[in-house]
């Protein structure tokens, strides 16, 4: 039992994953993350890492602040079980998305492709990395 207390409550990590994700989505640093809270970067650190665990208020305030609903923070989180069929496939899919948006060019990719607000472009952006997907695979 001991042991235990040192090492993250995976749905803190989880949590503290998501906090990242939609940190690094906005294009804030950690530091201003922190002031908007009243904290510091490393406070801000320790949360993302699931060191420290965070208390309900100070989420809630995360989630204002982040602008997304406090169950974004708890969306694919570990023993989650829905019980409907191909959950494992939704689960895999979405990790794969999170597991994209947190890479240095899913995040850039997705930030460059919103900016786009001609719906005719993003549709031409989508046919073009379909045939560049294609091209790869046929090689």
């Amino acid at each position: 039992m001991i042991e235990n207390k040192k090492k993250p409550n995976p749905i803190d990590i989880h949590v503290g994953s998501r906090i990242r994700l939609r940190r690094t989505m906005l294009g804030m640093s950690q530091e201003k993350l922190g002031e908007s809270l009243g904290i510091t970067f490393q406070q801000i650190q320790k949360y993302e890492k699931g060191t420290n665990r965070v208390g309900a208020s100070r989420l809630q305030n995360i989630s204002n602040i982040l602008n997304v609903p406090v169950s974004f923070f708890f969306e694919d989180a570990p023993g989650e079980h829905t019980g409907s069929v191909g959950g494992m496939a939704e689960a895999s899919s979405s990790n794969y998305v999170v597991d994209f948006l947190s890479s240095s060019e899913g995040l850039q990719l997705n930030r460059a492709f919103v900016k786009i607000s001609d719906p005719k472009v993003r549709r031409k952006v989508v046919e073009l990395v379909k045939a560049l997907a294609a091209e790869a695979d046929a090689d």
